[in-house]
């Protein structure tokens, strides 16, 4: 049964930094995509990096370019997003996802399993 977890989220001042991790369980995370997605208050899911399986390339939204990092460890089976230089727009449920391919999409719906989401609230 794969089940993600993701922790670290809190409250930070702007210009503040967060590590949040994702937990993966029930398969090797290592083989599939796996990307970290946000959702503010009315508005849509987004997506903010993607690391994908094997050699495993990045992708970031241009929002979060120069400023967040995505980062995976194998033996931990665990996913990781560094966010540095947070800003009050970067305030959202933040979310990790498991894509069922190796290779990565930037679309939500393409994204079979989710974790429950963790918390990133951004004050000026």
């Amino acid at each position: 049964q794969v089940q993600l977890v993701e922790s670290g989220g809190g409250s930070v001042q702007a210009g503040g930094s967060l590590r949040l991790s994702c937990v993966a369980s029930g398969y090797t995370s290592r083989t599939y995509c796996m990307g970290w997605f946000r959702q503010a208050p009315g508005k849509e899911r987004e997506a903010v990096a993607s690391f994908g399986g094997g050699s495993g390339g990045t992708s970031y939204a241009e929002s979060v370019k120069g400023r967040f990092t995505i980062s995976r460890d194998n033996a931990k089976n665990t996913l990781y997003l560094q966010m540095n230089s947070l800003k009050v727009e970067d305030t959202a449920m933040y979310y990790c996802a498991r894509r069922g391919l190796w290779w990565c999409s930037m679309r939500p719906a393409d994204y079979d399993y989710w974790g429950q989401g963790t918390q990133v609230t951004v004050s000026s």
